[in-house]
């Protein structure tokens, strides 16, 4: 059945050096056979909701950093020189990285698709992403690969890709086993419901001038001339801009009102409730936006945001990276985006504590702070803590005096100015403890990297010198 498109479709051993779709673009621009823009972009550019809730997860999208990793025998390894990092930071001489995040994440939640053309380099491997229109791209389908390749379409022209040319992000379809269903579509009727409000709203303030409709009962006779001077003078008073006195002059006239006003249908609540609605499907927390919102409310809105609505996103585009992208270099690799979900500070520090007597100081910073090993740290910290005669943090307040107390309290008091000069958690050189107590080190830089300010890093230390004495 589809063996003619079969035909169409290259074998390429090798990704194209040259854009083919960038002539058919420069000849035909934004397609000219059919209408400029199709009805889901005319809802992005006419619906305020729909724009707001895109923008806000393209823009957030885009803001997080993405993280190659090697993955070793029993470890990953960060590799912060991998060059499809180069590539994202430089996709193509016309697009930053943020603007092509924000393109495909845009289109994501617009048309449930995304499109990046691959362009190789002598050796085979990727040299530019460009990001193709979801409107010009159609599937090619292959009884055995499933995916024989694409076909790009515009102004009359068609060119075709082969499917390793192309990475396809989609959302999940139900009906659908190559497309992508966008959440536009499951809010297409809250979104038109909208837009029809906000067009009566447009229409009673500017063709009716704000005047509600009703009809002038004329009780007594009238002639013809009397009739059409009533019509010119109601509507001349009632023309303008501003609600201004009629003066008639004929005949007994009454103002029978006859249309509802924005109070009766309960316009601003409507309008509300569609929002609502809108947002909900976006997955945008109404605390967000709200103008209501308390500041608790907010940061409940902003960690739903992050962790329910954000993160699976992201999720999905760096498992595609992953499937599509870094196979074209040598070595197993995995992409994923720096893990930006708040994290509950006393949970982690409670986390931290119970491994203390099964993972060693490495395995924790490995885990919990991603931090490279250290030559001390092979022993699990309650094993460091039992041989150097210490108790574990909870219970060293109880016991006796720690050994060599001067010389561990001197070098906290060092690490507290340390502190205090670098100004900034995280950043820099990690302050190396030789003195103190294993235990208490561990404590101390679990909940430094935890701390918010100045105060929150003063009270850490002051419990530490509580635990020395």
């Amino acid at each position: 059945m589809f063996q003619w498109l079969f035909d169409r479709i290259p074998r390429r051993e090798r990704l194209q050096r040259h854009a083919p779709h960038l002539e058919a673009l420069a000849v035909h621009g934004s397609d000219q056979s059919a209408p400029r823009m199709q009805n889901d972009s005319l809802l992005y550019q006419q619906a305020p909701w729909v724009y707001l809730a895109i923008n806000r997860i393209a823009e957030a999208a885009a803001l997080v950093p993405l993280e190659i990793r090697r993955v070793l025998a029993e470890r990953e390894e960060l590799d912060g020189a991998h060059p499809l990092l180069a590539l994202l930071a430089a996709p193509n001489p016309t697009l930053s990285r943020f603007e092509l995040m924000e393109q495909t994440v845009g289109m994501l939640e617009l048309m449930g698709n995304a499109y990046w053309l691959l362009l190789g380099d002598d050796g085979g491997r990727p040299r530019e992403i460009w990001p193709l229109h979801p409107r010009h791209v159609r599937i090619v389908p292959h009884p055995q690969r499933h995916i024989a390749g694409y076909l790009y379409e515009l102004g009359g022209e068609t060119l075709a890709l082969d499917a390793r040319e192309v990475v396809h992000f989609k959302r999940w379809h139900p009906s659908d086993d190559w497309y992508g269903l966008s959440p536009l579509a499951a809010a297409r009727q809250a979104i038109q419901t909208d837009r029809a409000m906000s067009e009566w709203n447009r229409g009673a303030f500017g063709d009716d001038k704000g005047v509600p409709a009703g009809i002038v009962n004329i009780k007594g006779p009238m002639t013809q001339v009397d009739y059409e001077r009533l019509k010119r003078e109601w509507r001349a008073s009632y023309g303008g801009p501003r609600r201004r006195t009629a003066f008639l002059r004929a005949a007994d006239v009454e103002w029978q009102h006859i249309g509802l006003s924005h109070n009766e249908l309960d316009y601003l609540r409507g309008r509300q409730a569609q929002r609502d609605e809108i947002l909900n499907l976006f997955g945008i927390p109404i605390g967000l936006i709200s103008e209501n919102a308390t500041e608790a409310n907010a940061k409940v809105a902003e960690r739903q945001f992050i962790e329910r609505t954000l993160w699976p996103k992201l999720v999905r585009i760096a498992q595609k990276i992953t499937q599509e992208l870094l196979p074209f270099y040598s070595g197993v690799a995995r992409a994923a985006f720096v893990d930006i979900r708040p994290t509950d500070v006393e949970a982690r520090l409670q986390a931290i504590r119970t491994a203390y007597p099964v993972l060693s100081i490495n395995e924790i910073r490995e885990q919990f702070y991603q931090l490279p090993p250290v030559d001390w740290g092979t022993r699990p910290v309650g094993q460091v803590a039992a041989s150097a005669g210490q108790e574990t943090p909870t219970q060293v307040k109880s016991g006796p005096p720690a050994q060599g107390g001067g010389a561990a309290l001197e070098e906290l008091r060092q690490w507290e100015r340390f502190v205090k000069r670098r100004g900034q958690r995280n950043q820099g050189r990690p302050f190396a403890a030789r003195q103190l107590p294993a235990a208490v080190a561990c404590e101390v830089s679990a909940r430094l990297l935890l701390a918010e300010d100045a105060a929150t890093q003063k009270q850490i230390f002051a419990e530490a010198r509580q635990m020395l004495v």
